[in-house]
């Protein structure tokens, strides 16, 4: 199941449906399969906030990815991503808003994978790993076979309602400082 959800913005531009089915392909394309992923967009403020209370970091950032199991092969987790950032960062790094919005989306999927970008050298596999995602997305290779959930008022962000979720809901930070 893949949900997208706002807190404090606008939904951005997203075609739910092809981008569902766009996430459980490439999920699907390293072996792993969807269990619950949770999209969550806000403001610059509002990650802020959450990575404050939740982290202890004291900076901006463009996606927090809170996994929800340590399991490797089905893959649950919240994700937050800011809108501001993601807009910030497409004109800094000359891309359209839409791509950057789908960078950052498959990003933290990646990091559920196993991809890391800590070093020079895991940084170019991860962004390899965003461009060949992408070009699933732009490609138009995406396939329409998945199942598709309506969206529907996803349970509280951030692990407050553990009870809605399968597994361990322990947290654990990906982030993005940009």
């Amino acid at each position: 199941m893949i949900r997208f959800s706002t807190l404090d913005v606008e939904m951005p531009p997203i075609d739910p449906q092809r981008d569902k089915a766009w996430i459980s392909q490439v999920v699907e394309s390293y072996g792993k399969m969807v269990g619950e992923l949770y999209y969550y967009f806000c403001s610059d403020e509002k990650l802020l906030e959450i990575n404050r209370e939740r982290l202890g970091h004291d900076f901006y950032t463009d996606i927090v990815t809170f996994p929800l199991t340590d399991c490797v092969t089905v893959l649950s987790s919240e994700f937050c991503i800011s809108i501001d950032r993601i807009k910030e960062n497409a004109v800094t790094f000359g891309r359209s808003y839409e791509s950057e919005l789908h960078r950052v989306i498959i990003h933290g999927v990646l990091h559920l994978i196993g991809f890391d970008d800590l070093t020079d050298e895991e940084e170019r596999e991860m962004r390899e790993q965003e461009e060949e995602a992408l070009n699933l997305l732009t490609g138009g290779t995406t396939q329409e076979s998945f199942t598709v959930m309506a969206d529907a008022d996803p349970p509280s962000p951030l692990c407050e309602d553990k009870a809605s979720h399968s597994g361990d809901c322990g947290s654990i930070a990906v982030l993005r400082p940009r």
